[in-house]
């Protein structure tokens, strides 16, 4: 997934500026009053009656493009500011609890100006969980609050932030790091050590009681955003802005994720019935095979690792494999590097199987594939391949590095990232691993590998079924987690860490599968048009060329190429 890349949001604590070449507002944390939003909210209007009035007639395509992708943003910004989202900021994967402590790792940190802007925004984090605690309030007031069971783990993640070991020892605060190298005697270290102590962690208790005391007891036991105080159009306006897709609604996902199921469960048949394996031979039914290969997957110890590091460096390894094989398929690649680390481990029981962070040049740090090393009897190693196409290469990694690098872009153009483009680019690039390597399967040449990639495939048409089923048709978490037992070998962990994620975070798993589809479908079109003059580097540097946009515009995009090849 790609939650570290949502960096552009009312109230977010990393100001986007550094990966803009702007340092301007490095002292600063964004601003999640209740006026603060007002007023950019109004911005926005006014600037989106101001583009729609703009004569276009002599723009450039360029200028098109960009004035286009302007207007569906701040249109569907507008949209979706009618359900008042920020008065709900708090699940188990987002929010002040779990994105603030990895501050120190996201900011720049090269001279003594950029250590003195920290510590003000150290400052002034006691002020943006309070005005996210007046929103939280607000909220109550409105009827506007989160199912229960997606903030019940917030409590314990916000009480790390205040914990006995912390208030014994600033130093061990997440919030100190960038200083871990300093003497403790140091004027910039004590200063540190007296925000931290003073100020962080008073503010982070308080956090802890208001949602236990408070928060908690308001939230609803309903987990559809249907049965929410917004109903099902909040849902289906989630859906268009995720998937990029406004005329689909929550019924058209539901049925197509139930088609894809169906399809990637055939194929996940084919492999189990491909060999005699002998722990199936008193299986006769196809369902009795499916379950039986499952529990053999979740199960047998050779599929795990016991040692983090060795998880981590698998990681590497597999990385290092993937790159050799990129100029087979990629003409253009980012001069970015990326690294692979593990996720901090004050969130990464209740965080999904990994993130991917983007770097710049600007800031001097690389991208990060950061994968989950906790639980590692639930991280299997035949899903590895698949996860690092799609976090690092050719997936988040290449594609947002590669929209950085692009010449003669304005530079908000560096900040978006619509869901069912990046997202969908992401699972469509976990299938190149099919035209990698050797063999009939590429990269997936080991049967369980395989196996492994159309699980990963199978987790994500789960979602458009389970997000439906529960945002809109009233299916309860149980149903839910069964769903996703029943047809996938994913781990017990990740199911319930998903299932509490899809509630908390409504429509946006829904855009992974909708983008890969719509790239696949575009990518059939170009090879039937094209026939042998189809080339497969060409068409990924048209998909890749102007960064993320809306599904519509890459298809407009796709749609001129095959006319202009064709005139060739």
């Amino acid at each position: 997934m790609n939650q570290g890349i949502e960096l552009a949001y009312i109230g977010d604590p990393i100001w986007i500026g550094p990966l803009l070449g702007d340092e301007s507002r490095n002292d600063q944390l964004g601003d999640a009053s209740a006026d603060a939003i007002d007023r950019q909210l109004e911005v926005k209007r006014a600037l989106l009656a101001e583009l729609r009035s703009i004569d276009r007639s002599k723009f450039s395509q360029l200028d098109h493009t960009d004035a286009d992708l302007l207007l569906f943003q701040w249109e569907s910004d507008l949209r979706m500011a009618e359900f008042k989202g920020w008065q709900m900021p708090v699940t188990s994967i987002s929010g002040p609890q779990v994105w603030l402590p990895q501050l120190g790792d996201q900011v720049v940190m090269q001279t003594s100006k950029h250590q003195q802007d920290y510590l003000v925004r150290l400052k002034r984090v006691p002020i943006l969980i309070g005005d996210h605690i007046d929103n939280m309030r607000q909220g109550i007031i409105e009827g506007r609050v989160p199912p229960r069971v997606v903030v019940e783990s917030t409590v314990a993640q916000a009480m790390d932030q205040a914990s006995a070991k912390i208030r014994a020892d600033s130093t061990s605060s997440p919030f100190y790091s960038p200083f871990i190298e300093l003497d403790l005697n140091d004027p910039l270290s004590i200063e540190a050590q007296e925000i931290i102590a003073e100020r962080i962690v008073p503010v982070y208790q308080e956090l802890a009681i208001f949602l236990q005391n408070e928060y908690l007891p308001a939230c609803r036991e309903t987990i559809g955003a249907a049965q929410g105080i917004d109903g099902i159009e909040s849902y289906n306006a989630e859906i268009g802005t995720h998937t990029t897709l406004p005329e689909l609604n929550a019924q058209d996902i539901h049925r197509i994720g139930l088609s894809e199921v169906s399809r990637i469960k055939s194929e996940m048949m084919t492999i189990i019935n491909s060999r005699d394996w002998s722990f199936l031979s008193s299986k006769k039914t196809s369902e009795d095979r499916f379950a039986a290969f499952i529990e053999y997957l979740r199960t047998d110890d050779q599929f795990y690792y016991t040692d983090p590091d060795d998880l981590l460096n698998g990681y590497k390894a597999i990385s290092k494999t993937i790159d050799g094989e990129l100029p087979k398929l990629f003409r253009v690649l980012p001069s970015l590097p990326y690294g692979v680390k593990p996720l901090p481990a004050f969130s990464a029981e209740s965080a999904p199987t990994a993130y991917y962070y983007p770097g710049s040049f600007e800031i001097g740090r690389s991208g990060y594939f950061m994968a989950n090393l906790s639980l590692l009897d639930q991280r299997p190693k035949y899903e590895m391949i698949a996860l690092t196409l799609h976090e690092a290469m050719p997936g988040h990694h290449l594609q947002i590095a590669l929209a950085q690098e692009i010449p003669n872009q304005h530079p908000i153009r560096k900040t978006m990232g619509f869901t069912g483009y990046v997202e969908g680019w992401g699972l469509y690039s976990e299938k190149l691993g099919l035209e990698m390597g050797e063999g009939e399967n590429g990269l997936f040449n080991d049967p369980f590998d395989n196996f492994g990639r159309l699980n990963f495939e199978m987790w994500r048409a789960m979602r458009l079924v389970v997000d439906t089923g529960m945002h809109s048709k009233g299916w309860t978490r149980e149903q839910a987690v069964e769903f996703m037992r029943s047809n996938s070998a994913l781990s017990e962990h990740n199911i319930e860490a998903e299932i509490n994620r899809y509630i908390g975070w409504p429509g946006q798993a829904t855009g992974y599968k909708i983008g890969e589809l719509k790239i696949l479908e575009l990518r059939e079109q170009a090879e039937s048009a094209l026939g042998d003059g189809f080339d497969i580097r060409a068409f990924h540097e048209v998909v890749l060329g102007d960064g993320a946009i809306p599904l519509p515009v890459l298809e407009q995009k796709i749609s001129r190429w095959i006319i202009h090849q064709l005139d060739q």
